[in-house]
């Protein structure tokens, strides 16, 4: 029994959280969205130096999220090979589809918007992961679904992988709720330029 009190004890403080971090989130988007999408893919070109040959993974923003769409484009411009993840089932890992700026996408599960059925699936060796927030320690507050925990968790049992997750600045907290499940990130990256996470 108490097990699953603390189960419902987490799964409440994370609740909570997200609604407060969306909420700071928000704030940071309407004042400054623009702005920091440049800034972001001004800092992201210089930090974002995959190995030659490496996939990246970049997201379509949704909502409040921070627009990386400039620093992707920059990205692609480099000549590095870009994919978008897709929820193929709920409770399962993402795949990754290969995608470049201006390729035509379809509305997939969640209604968000992924490359088409029939480009080819590759694993990333980078991903630029979205969040609500994050702490010091490189934890991420998702969206509940667990996406992104099981794809670092089956990603990183297969090889070396980096994962940035990439936000406002405004959207960092002190502490963010974790369970045993969650995976950190390795960097932060914000419109402010890089944070490497304290780690523990």
């Amino acid at each position: 029994m108490a097990t699953r009190q603390t189960a419902d004890e987490l799964s409440w403080m994370k609740a909570s959280q997200r609604s407060a971090a969306a909420r700071a989130r928000k704030l940071a988007h309407d004042a400054a969205a623009g702005r920091a999408s440049s800034k972001l893919a001004e800092a992201g070109v210089e930090f974002v130096k995959p190995a030659p040959g490496a996939i990246v993974s970049g997201y379509l923003a949704y909502r409040t999220e921070i627009d990386i769409m400039p620093l992707m484009q920059r990205l692609a411009d480099q000549g590095f090979e870009l994919a978008l993840p897709v929820v193929i089932e709920m409770g399962q890992p993402l795949v990754f589809r290969k995608w470049a700026p201006g390729d035509e996408t379809e509305a997939g599960k969640l209604n968000i918007d992924t490359p088409l059925a029939s480009a080819p699936e590759v694993d990333p060796d980078m991903l630029l992961v979205p969040l609500l927030a994050f702490d010091e320690r490189g934890y991420r507050l998702g969206y509940g679904g667990g996406f992104y925990d099981r794809t670092l968790e089956k990603l990183r049992s297969k090889k070396s992988i980096t994962a940035v997750g990439v936000a406002y600045a405004g959207q960092q907290v002190d502490f963010v709720v974790r369970g045993i499940e969650d995976q950190p990130v390795d960097w932060i990256l914000t419109e402010n330029g890089p944070i490497r996470p304290r780690g523990g």
